[in-house]
């Protein structure tokens, strides 16, 4: 058994670019630009604009030097009413995301706020950001630089996201490792930045909680996970307060 992270098929890649499109409208993409962002040719791109035109998305091309793509401004997301300091405080709570759960996501999340705020409150945003240090030292300054989550813990969201049973290769704290078919319940967040695993193990045959770090190997399969309640999953969390993340 191998991690594996499927790569992007075309569906998930035209979503991805309209959502782009959207976030910066109305200002334009270029084919190159958008081939650099999702790892294709500028070729490709442009099949991929034909087929979302002729399913009717209301993209259109602005010509000259600064042209490219653009979605109408009807699909564009309105100006925010995000401050600038309210943006930059953001940016702060996700600058130490590192590898947890959805970090790929809350960058995406933070480039499309800073995308449809007006112009004159996004330059004001990142001026303060300036003036905005973080004291680390040199052995955390990696974990303060922007980076993507790890394949492993990609295949744990969209395992948890689906409802599919994952196959893992886990080591314990002695550095033994298994091979388990675990049912995701519940990301857990730890002190010191430390994400668990609170899954159904098939293998004991009970709750178990896994350290995200000491997964070593992690596949989606297509079965699905029978219901359970999370009450069972968060019970299983010792010495900790579990807090629900506000979205309100």
């Amino acid at each position: 058994m191998c991690s594996s992270v499927r790569r992007v098929n075309r569906t998930d890649r035209l979503f991805a670019i309209v959502e782009l499109l959207r976030a910066v409208a109305p200002r334009p993409r270029s084919a190159r630009e958008l081939g650099e962002r999702f790892a294709v040719t500028a070729r490709t791109i442009e099949r991929d604009i034909l087929a979302l035109q002729q399913a009717q998305v209301p993209i259109y091309a602005e010509r000259g030097r600064r042209g490219g793509y653009v979605l109408d401004r009807s699909m564009s997301l309105p100006p925010l009413n995000f401050s600038p300091e309210e943006a930059v405080a953001i940016a702060i709570a996700l600058s130490r995301s590192g590898d947890q759960p959805f970090a790929d996501q809350a960058r995406s999340a933070m480039g499309k706020l800073m995308a449809a705020m007006p112009v004159a409150d996004g330059e004001r945003a990142r001026e303060l950001a300036t003036r905005v240090q973080l004291l680390s030292s040199t052995s955390e300054r990696e974990e303060l630089e922007p980076r993507t989550a790890g394949p492993i813990a990609r295949v744990i969201e969209a395992g948890l996201l689906a409802g599919v049973v994952l196959e893992i290769e886990y080591g314990d704290v002695r550095g033994a490792v298994s091979s388990r078919a675990v049912e995701p319940g519940v990301f857990v967040g730890g002190r010191g930045g430390v994400w668990y695993l609170v899954a159904w193990c098939r293998l004991r045959d009970d709750v178990r909680v896994f350290r995200l770090d000491r997964i070593r190997a992690a596949e989606v399969t297509t079965e699905r996970v029978p219901t359970r309640r999370m009450a069972d999953f968060a019970s299983h969390v010792p010495d900790m307060v579990t807090l629900y993340p506000a979205l309100d």
